[in-house]
C-alpha cells in the first residue's frame, strides 16, 4: 500500500489541478479519489516504461469526462417561470434588435446560428449540411454567439 500512497503524494497536486479545469469545485475531491483508486486496479496494465504522470491524466480525464455526462442537468419547472413582461411593441423591437445584430455577422458564422437556433439542426446535421468539418461548425457558432453578445449588448 506504500506505493499507492506515494504516488498519491507526489502526483495528486497535478491531478487535483488539472481536475480544477474540467468538473465542479464541490466535486473535485470524490474525482480526484476514482483516479488514485482506478489507477491503483489497473496497475497492472500501466508500462513502467511510460511516464506515470501522464497515465494518471489520462484516467483522470476519462473519469471526469464520465463524472460529467453522469450528473443531470439542472432543471427548474416550468410552473416557475414567469411570463416575460412587457407588451408586443418590446417583443418586436427585441426582435428588431436580433436581427440588426445577426445582419452584422459574418456569413459563416450567422449561418452557423440560423441553421443551429432557427432549422433547430445539431452541429453534425450542420456540418453536414455544409460540408464543413464540425470543429468548422462549432467555432464559427462559438465565435458567432460571442459577437452577437458583444453586439446585442451595445445596441
Amino acid at each position: 500500500m506504500d506505493v499507492i500512497a506515494d504516488c498519491y503524494r507526489t502526483h495528486a497536486a497535478l491531478v487535483r489541478s488539472y481536475l480544477r479545469r474540467l468538473v465542479p469545485p464541490q466535486d473535485l475531491d470524490d474525482v480526484a479519489q476514482v483516479v488514485f483508486a482506478e489507477a491503483w486496479r489497473s496497475r497492472h496494465r500501466f508500462d513502467p516504461g511510460r511516464d506515470l504522470a501522464a497515465w494518471l491524466l489520462a484516467i483522470a480525464h476519462r473519469r471526469a469526462v464520465d463524472h460529467l455526462r453522469a450528473r443531470r442537468p439542472p432543471t427548474i419547472p416550468l410552473e416557475w417561470v414567469a411570463e416575460p413582461a412587457g407588451d408586443d411593441r418590446d417583443s418586436h423591437a427585441d426582435r428588431d434588435r436580433l436581427r440588426r445584430a445577426m445582419a452584422a455577422l459574418p456569413p459563416a458564422q450567422r449561418e452557423a446560428i440560423a441553421l443551429a437556433y432557427f432549422a433547430d439542426l445539431t452541429q453534425r446535421e450542420i456540418a453536414a449540411r455544409l460540408r464543413v468539418p464540425l470543429g468548422t461548425v462549432k467555432a464559427r457558432t462559438a465565435r458567432g454567439l460571442h459577437r452577437l453578445h458583444d453586439l446585442l449588448a451595445t445596441a
